[in-house]
């Protein structure tokens, strides 16, 4: 088997993450659950046993806020949920697909801060977009661009979230580094991300459905730890909160940027 590039990666998520923005707008048109759709293995919300482990269903009561894009939602957590946002805050979403951690975010920061989603697709775009709309939500901002590229200033947002979407990324430590750059001096990094067992196996990593089904790339819980601190943030914390896959569980990560 070639060896993947980080091009090739990038274009595979990208591929499998655009036929999920469509199988998604057309479960919404049709009145359905939009996780319904996603019908092929990799992108199913279930475990082998039939367990939710990805989407809609871990959001409970912070669905409220932006209904039909958290149905779209294809994360492993609620990231919104523990990053202790306040009014006047400005929030960036790291691949933030249909909207829904941006919408809920808007409305934790209120009228006076702003809530940024980054994405590289643009029929994810296009959908959180209509989402904002329905919403009637307007302290928003969808963006194209690379979680490796982030196409902002630095030191420009107070808080980094993200819904397990770094897993993706071929280069994880560019992505935090880029994250950290971005982040005001005592800022704050909340993501909810996949976290690889130690032991997983060659041939799981080196499936590119399961990379586009967020397995394969995933870190380990030291890797992610030495990649936060190579990126100079500190404060580190990560903490499993369910298994997704036999060889990985889901992971509410934070961290912060020093002050000084």
């Amino acid at each position: 088997m070639a060896e993947l590039t980080d091009i090739d990666i990038r274009d595979k998520v990208r591929e499998r993450y655009a036929a999920a923005a469509t199988a998604a707008s057309d479960a919404t048109s049709r009145g359905c659950c939009a996780s319904s759709a996603y019908t092929e293995p990799d992108m199913s919300p279930t475990d082998k046993n039939g367990t939710e482990v990805f989407g809609s269903v871990l959001y409970d009561g912070e669905a409220d806020a932006a209904p039909k894009a958290v149905e779209a939602s294809l994360g492993c957590g609620v990231p919104t949920a523990v990053a202790d946002l306040h009014d006047g805050e400005t929030v960036l979403d790291l691949g933030s697909g249909a909207g829904a951690d941006v919408l809920i975010s808007a409305r934790r920061v209120g009228p006076t801060g702003k809530a940024i989603g980054l994405d590289m697709t643009d029929e994810m775009l296009e959908l959180a977009r209509a989402n904002a709309r329905e919403a009637g939500i307007t302290n928003v901002e969808f963006v194209k661009g690379y979680i490796e590229e982030i196409p902002l200033a630095d030191s420009s947002v107070d808080v980094v979230i993200s819904n397990c979407v770094i897993n993706l990324a071929a280069d994880k430590r560019k992505v935090l580094a880029e994250a950290a750059r971005v982040l005001k001096p005592g800022g704050r990094f909340a993501v909810s991300d996949v976290i690889a067992d130690p032991d997983m196996d060659e041939a799981t990593r080196a499936d590119m459905q399961q990379w586009t089904g967020c397995i394969a790339g995933a870190l380990t819980k030291d890797e992610f730890e030495d990649a936060l601190t190579a990126a100079g943030l500190t404060d580190i914390e990560i903490n499993e909160t369910h298994r997704v896959h036999e060889h990985a569980s889901s992971a509410i990560v934070r961290a912060r940027k020093p002050r000084s």
